[in-house]
């Protein structure tokens, strides 16, 4: 019996070695077993391979979205594992997903790689549980356990001019492994986790401000257009040349010492207090560096213009060295990781020729006036400000190639600064590659004559409406201003987007209320080239997209996309009655309608579901789960209500009345709606969607602008809904309720009160609003704005030019609207009496639906006095909204005297 015993070691290997064995979850010999999938316009089928696995055939046909195949396929995951599968195929550079959804349907696990490009030859793929990751569902526990289906997806990048929208990928064997999770190894270290951990070794301010620990804040730098191109200036006086690209980063060596932006007292800036020309400026121990910004030319081609002023304050002349360095950062911070990822930026090669820097071969950066020396340094363990903080400012060869892609190389020009005197130096960083410039004779001349150019063009742009207020509020029109020249620089061409790094991308939703704040601001070129440029990526069907981006139109279903579209047509309409535009876009809002009306058939559920769009991910607090938003029913209902408008005006009028039918029965059911859902979740206040009963203020304001629906809706319900939100306002506003972060979006509120007629609020709520601009010499809000302005977070764009949008239409709004009830135009009703005083306000040529309305105001001794500049013939008249009431102007009345 002795020779038949196996030793218990060898039996605990055997076992488990049968336990770490691959499982096969599917071999993939059955095309039949799956099943193909597609968005919008894109086509997909399943074939059995000729070499064996299941392939997939796609045609995105010029569209954004993804073709997949799916099948059910139930899975217990080990808490360690490893997957594999074979793939092969021909297709460009696209996204790869593998996906594991549970029982739910709403909770999805997923592998992505981006730029995959199968071999045509078969190759395994190795996945471990590190790179499984949640994706999205409303569950709270995301450890992954047990699902049901697997989907294999591929997902559309942006494809290369001539590049083919067809593929073929076949996978096959597709296996899982238990690993102990000890034993699944994580994954190297990020280039930014690398730099963050050297920064937090050296002295503070020898790395940028995003790599030390700390928020940073950002401006952007650009021309109207040209959001490809753009630059970015940080809060510390160092510029991202482009976008993802390296930045030029100023630092100060006096008397041997070396000045980071964490050794001087710094203040920020913009030219005319509102014009896109931002500049930072340092003080320390008598000296100034002032680091001024700007872009000149148009979309492809380009040029930013960096100048830079060393003053010196004291009684005897000063001896210091400038550095400019180039360095492998960008300005947008590593903590932004949407789309275009923030933090390091390489650079392997760099070459100085005596007056340009090339970077990688492409990128110049052009010196207007000879530097002393050029020093660069090679990723190691002394890094170039390291090196020039230690006082060795030795001039180096004038190449170098770092195969790490963290070289840096700095411009020192040794200057004489007279005592209470300046020197100014400049670098120019052209768009293109091939392009080129002469250094000027003087310096200081061109900088200035190319910078008042610059300044003349961006008037003639945000001078169009004229407001002249008191001191006191012209923070109010300097924002709004440079609110307008925010939506200009970060559109790309005709496409108006909300940034250009992580929201480089264009939302039919964002769009269309930029497209209201462009027409009221004189700027019906670019509303027009907008819509023009978005209506024709309309999906067959008649779905509109949600947004377009380099890769076509988006397919994800958020329902407000084709009332925005319709309301962009009309609004273009009112303000222009360019008949030939609309008239060719019209068949595009015919087919909204038509899409409208099938979706709003589909809902059939009972109340409060019924009759509403379907449940989408429109608004971003339903993105874990898609649920029925008012958000999207009230773009509906407007949608359908301007539909009707304008099929009257261009006397369709069959198509008048189908749509009025359309519309009223919506109204019905919303309405409907909206009482059903308060009276289940027995709340007193409008919510943000059906099924939940949630409080959200800030999407209900869409009822009440653009949504017109503030006369319809039951007044007590809308009261109490801004009621509450106020009073939350408060609490946070006081200390009293605590909060960690908020989105400027709240913004939208500023109208919402004027509408409301509180006057007396709307000066708190933008007293509030007006702290967070960050600089606040920016005149600009992030996307998430933080209570601690120095915790590292995720801040969307800066800035945010959908925010930007609904701050000018709330800015507009203080001094004019029309209401919807009657179409009149309301007059001053966000205005305080305090502005009345003296000269009081005044404006002129804002754009209405009637022409341009101009109009001033001013008080003494308990008496307004207004005098209509700019008459206009709106349907409901003029009236002056007051403190002490509103007056209705006569016809053809101009001047007018009243109690205030």
């Amino acid at each position: 019996m002795k020779a038949c015993l196996v030793p218990l070691a060898l039996l605990a290997s055997v076992a488990t070695a049968a336990a770490d064995a691959p499982r096969t979850l599917d071999r993939l010999d059955d095309a039949s077993r799956w099943t193909a999938t597609h968005t919008d316009d894109v086509t997909a089928s399943l074939r059995q391979g000729d070499e064996g696995g299941v392939c997939l055939v796609f045609d995105f046909h010029g569209v954004s979205g993804s073709a997949s195949m799916r099948r059910t396929l139930p899975v217990d995951f080990p808490p360690g594992f490893a997957l594999s599968f074979r793939v092969r195929g021909q297709m460009p550079a696209n996204t790869l997903q593998l996906k594991f959804i549970d029982d739910s349907g709403d909770n999805v696990w997923w592998y992505q790689q981006a730029a995959f490009v199968p071999s045509p030859a078969w190759t395994t793929r190795h996945i471990t549980s590190r790179e499984v990751g949640f994706a999205w569902g409303p569950v709270a526990d995301r450890t992954l356990r047990h699902t049901r289906d697997v989907e294999f997806m591929i997902y559309k990048e942006a494809q290369l001019t001539g590049s083919t929208d067809k593929g073929e990928v076949c996978f096959d064997d597709l296996r899982l492994a238990p690993r102990a999770p000890e034993a699944v190894p994580a994954p190297p270290p990020t280039a930014n986790a690398v730099f963050e951990s050297r920064a937090s070794q050296a002295r503070r301010g020898l790395y940028p401000r995003g790599f030390s620990g700390e928020q940073s804040y950002w401006t952007l730098v650009g021309v109207d257009g040209g959001a490809r191109e753009s630059a970015l200036i940080s809060e510390d006086g160092a510029v991202e040349v482009a976008r993802g690209a390296f930045s030029i980063e100023p630092f100060l060596i006096d008397g041997g010492r070396l000045l980071t932006w964490a050794d001087v007292t710094t203040t920020q800036a913009l030219r005319d207090r509102y014009l896109p020309m931002p500049s930072v400026t340092w003080k320390a121990d008598g000296l100034t560096l002032t680091t001024s910004a700007f872009a000149e030319g148009h979309p492809g081609d380009a040029s930013l213009v960096l100048s830079y002023r060393v003053g010196n304050d004291g009684d005897a002349a000063r001896d210091v060295t400038l550095a400019l360095a180039a360095r492998p950062f960008q300005v947008n911070p590593p903590t932004q990781f949407l789309n275009a990822p923030g933090g390091i930026a390489t650079i392997h090669d760099l070459a100085w020729s005596g007056h340009t820097l090339t970077v990688d071969g492409t990128r110049k950066v052009v010196s207007l006036q000879a530097p002393s020396r050029f020093v660069a340094v090679a990723n190691g363990p002394v890094t170039l400000t390291e090196r020039l903080d230690a006082r060795d400012t030795a001039a180096t060869p004038a190449t170098l190639h770092d195969p790490s892609g963290f070289a840096q190389g700095a411009l020192l020009y040794t200057l004489h600064v007279p005592a209470h005197g300046h020197v100014d130096l400049g670098l120019v960083v052209p768009s293109r590659a091939d392009a080129t410039l002469t250094p000027p004779t003087d310096v200081a001349g061109w900088l200035d004559r190319h910078a008042d150019a610059v300044a003349a063009q961006w008037r003639d742009q945000l001078d169009r409406v004229s407001v002249h207020v008191p001191a006191q509020a012209q923070a109010i029109v300097d924002t709004m201003k440079s609110g307008m020249a925010q939506i200009l620089m970060s559109r790309d061409g005709p496409a108006l987007q909300p940034g250009t790094r992580s929201y480089s991308r264009t939302w039919v939703r964002d769009g269309a209320m930029m497209l209201e704040g462009l027409l009221r601001t004189g700027h019906e070129d670019v509303a027009r080239d907008f819509i023009r440029w978005y209506a024709p990526h309309q999906f067959s069907n008649g779905k509109v997209p949600c947004c377009v981006d380099a890769r076509g139109a988006d397919p994800v279903p958020e329902n407000d996309s084709h009332g925005e579209l319709v309301f962009a047509v009309a609004e273009l309409w009112r303000y222009t009655h360019d008949r030939p535009t609309v008239d060719a876009l019209y068949p595009h809002v015919r087919k909204a309608i038509a899409y409208m009306d099938t979706l709003r058939a589909s809902e059939r559920q009972p109340a409060p579901l019924y009759g509403l769009m379907p449940a989408s991910i429109s608004h971003e607090g339903y993105s874990a789960k898609p649920m029925h938003s008012y958000w999207d029913d009230f773009w509906a209902l407007k949608g359908y209500d301007d539909a009707t408008d304008l099929a009257n005006a261009l006397g369709h009028a069959d198509d008048a009345r189908a749509f009025a039918a359309s519309r009223d029965a919506f109204r019905t059911d919303l309405h409907a709606s909206i009482l059903a859902a308060v009276k289940a979740k027995g709340i007193d206040f409008i919510p943000g969607a059906a099924e939940l009963g949630d409080f959200d203020a800030t999407s209900t304001t869409i009822a009440l602008s653009p949504g017109s629906e503030q006369s319809r809706l039951p007044k007590a319900l809308v009261d109490r809904t801004f009621e509450r939100y106020w009073e939350d306002f408060v609490a946070r506003r006081d200390g009293r309720r605590a909060w960690d972060d908020y989105t400027p979006y709240e913004l939208r509120t500023v109208a919402t009160f004027v509408r409301l007629g509180w006057r007396d609020r709307v000066s708190a709520l933008l007293g509030f609003f007006f702290a967070d601009r960050r600089p606040a010499a920016w005149n600009q809000w992030a996307e998430v704005v933080g209570k601690d302005p120095r915790k590292p977070r995720f801040v969307g764009d800066m800035p945010h030019a959908w925010i930007a949008s609904d701050y000018v239409r709330s800015a507009l709004d203080l001094f004019a609207y029309e209401r919807a009830a009657d179409h009149a135009m309301v007059l001053a009703a966000g205005v305080p009496s305090t502005w009345l005083d003296g000269e009081g306000i005044a404006m002129r040529d804002l754009r209405t639906p009637y022409g341009r309305l101009g109009y001033t105001l001013k008080a003494h001794d308990g008496v307004v006095r207004l005098t209509v500049t700019q008459p206009v013939d709106a349907p409901g008249g003029l009236v002056l909204s007051l403190p002490s009431g509103e007056v209705t102007l006569a016809r053809g009345q101009t001047v007018l005297e009243h109690a205030l």
